[in-house]
């Protein structure tokens, strides 16, 4: 609940901060050869995942993926700029969850698991359950350009500090080799299976790209949607049992309310 409290009152400081930076621009508000200010509030839900881009030759099917509830709440300022309507930029701050399962046949993936309290490390052939849950603040940083009254796009980078990090599963129907693709065999068979958990491996902070736009249905209410594509992975650089790396693509769909 504490960690919580925080992050509302760091969404809230950085919205604020974000609204004074713009108004302190001495035009006055929507006056002719000034600026005008346009804030909106959001709401929506992810859908994708962490994933290896290309899939690596390591992952030989995918079997299974849900890409549970990833609810997101923001808000987003946007200042257009002097003697046009078209061109502007935006800062914006959300609280949103990023999260998928997902189940693959793999072979001679890294793996670290632990069995009957011991761990174990080394080459995984057989099935793999992921579970990837992230809870983040995000600051999207983007130009914007409106083609017409009703459709306003955006392009920029994002900046993330996830607060909780979760990166867990089970290994099962198939064997480890330690240490290597040559090494000891140890075989799980049945309902049999082994955890791992590499949730302290991931990153705290993440950036990447944004692209979006939005449709102005009624009035002040707009129909969002926004790829967000992470650049630098999930995981710390110095972790290396997953020997590719796993980048955060997730489409944010939802709707917004301007005032």
């Amino acid at each position: 609940m504490r960690r919580i409290k925080r992050t509302i009152f760091a969404m809230s400081a950085a919205f604020m901060a974000m609204q004074g930076a713009f108004a302190a621009n001495p035009g006055s508000e929507g006056s002719e050869g000034g600026f005008r200010l346009e804030y909106e509030v959001n709401a929506g839900t992810n859908i994708g995942g962490a994933s290896p881009m290309p899939l690596p030759v390591e992952i030989r099917k995918i079997n299974s993926y849900n890409p549970e509830l990833n609810l997101q709440i923001g808000g987003t300022v946007r200042h257009w700029f002097a003697g046009t309507e078209k061109w502007g930029a935006a800062v914006g701050v959300r609280l949103e969850t990023k999260g998928m399962k997902t189940g693959a046949t793999v072979k001679n993936y890294g793996m670290e698991i632990i069995d009957n309290g011991k761990t174990l490390k080394g080459r995984w052939t057989g099935k793999v359950t992921t579970r990837y849950h992230s809870q983040q603040l995000v600051v999207p940083l983007t130009a914007c350009y409106r083609p017409s009254r009703k459709i306003t796009l955006n392009f920029g980078p994002y900046l993330s500090y996830a607060f909780s990090n979760e990166f867990d599963g089970y290994v099962s129907e198939g064997y480890l080799r330690e240490g290597d693709p040559t090494g000891d065999k140890i075989s799980f068979s049945g309902d049999s299976r082994a955890s791992y958990d590499f949730s302290e491996e991931l990153r705290k902070f993440q950036w990447g790209l944004q692209l979006g736009g939005s449709w102005n249905v009624y009035k002040r209410l707009s129909l969002n949607a926004n790829l967000t594509w992470g650049l630098n992975g999930v995981f710390n650089s110095s972790f290396k049992t997953i020997s590719f790396k796993l980048y955060p693509v997730y489409l944010n769909l939802g709707f917004g309310y301007r005032f």
